[in-house]
């Protein structure tokens, strides 16, 4: 089984600790990305998982290859060039504190991509699925109009297609999402999105529920689910919900939409030591667990336990085994000592 992912993958300089930007005298380097991070999980799940972007020459363009390949993912189809790659600022907060997160990404090797400079039927061939998220489109014209030749020919060549839609609104607005998104979703098959997600892109919101209120309401976004999926044809819709109590504590389960049914995982109480890249590392959960041949359910237990694992991790990777995994959805939460 072959996944290739389509993406950014950024350079992260991040506050020791849960220091505050104007307390910190070093930053930790680490990297990570929407794409780069579900390739990563994939990798580490035992799958064969590709990574196709756009790094400058030079030693950060470097250094984040060598960590790609070091975990596994097949960086061969990644582009050289351009003057920079791009970069996240992160402070991560605490208690009733929320995290930040600081973009200086303009003008980066991948947001420079342009249709035609991807031989996207060599890339595909062998390969099973294809993923991208909104962030990637998000980055200029040029490189939604990459990511669209990207989504027809993976369908040409049979590849199912799956989107996290990933809204950002420091890159665009919600009227730029939705042309752009809109036009995409006719060759995607599996969508994965949170709350704000499907209000912002697609306008279809719960009406029991308010993003900016920090509760979940299953039932509603249930509905949520069966509106994307009739508009746009999905064959499933996964959405995410978070219950944000405070920056260290959260309530974490999802809802999926497949074959028709709807159905609901447990819910973890998740004591968080990096929550950044949780929504990738569901995703990359949830595309594990259909790739694999797994029922709806079980794909969805084992793409929020994933998530879950992830969030005790810090970084952007979820450096987190199958094993791993399903130990968790078997029940065994305890964090006890493994001997």
């Amino acid at each position: 089984m072959k996944v290739v992912t389509f993406g950014e993958i950024m350079m992260r300089l991040a506050t020791p600790g849960r220091l505050r930007f104007g307390q910190a005298k070093e930053l930790e380097l680490t990297y990570g990305g929407g794409e780069a991070n579900v390739a990563v999980s994939l990798a580490n799940f035992g799958l064969d998982a590709a990574f196709v972007s756009r790094l400058p020459k030079n030693p950060f363009g470097d250094g984040a290859i060598q960590v790609l390949r070091g975990l596994g993912v097949d960086t061969s189809q990644i582009a050289r060039g351009g003057e920079r790659i791009g970069i996240y600022f992160l402070e991560t907060g605490a208690s009733q504190r929320a995290s930040v997160v600081v973009y200086d990404r303009a003008g980066s090797a991948v947001s420079q991509v342009k249709p035609g400079q991807f031989d996207w039927a060599e890339i595909f061939e062998g390969a099973d699925w294809f993923h991208f998220t909104g962030i990637t489109p998000a980055l200029g014209p040029d490189v939604a109009a990459a990511t669209k030749e990207a989504c027809i020919a993976a369908k040409a060549a049979g590849l199912t297609v799956s989107c996290d839609l990933n809204y950002r609104k420091k890159l665009w607005t919600p009227a730029e999402a939705q042309a752009t998104m809109t036009e995409l979703m006719q060759w995607v098959d599996v969508a994965i999105g949170n709350e704000e997600d499907s209000e912002k892109v697609f306008g279809i919101k719960s009406n029991n529920a308010d993003i900016t209120s920090g509760q979940v309401d299953a039932e509603g976004y249930e509905q949520v689910a069966r509106t994307m999926a009739e508009k746009f044809n999905f064959s499933t819709v996964a959405v995410t919900l978070r219950e944000s109590r405070s920056a260290d504590n959260n309530g974490w389960s999802a809802m999926l939409l497949h074959e028709g049914k709807a159905l609901k995982s447990q819910i973890y109480d998740v004591n968080i030591v990096d929550r950044v890249g949780g929504g990738d590392s569901f995703a990359g959960g949830l595309i594990y667990g259909l790739a694999t041949g797994r029922s709806g359910q079980d794909a969805l237990e084992f793409a929020v336990a994933a998530s879950c694992l992830k969030h005790s991790i810090s970084g952007d990777f979820n450096l987190v085994s199958v094993g791993e995994v399903e130990s968790l959805v078997k029940g065994d939460g305890s964090g006890r000592v493994q001997r």
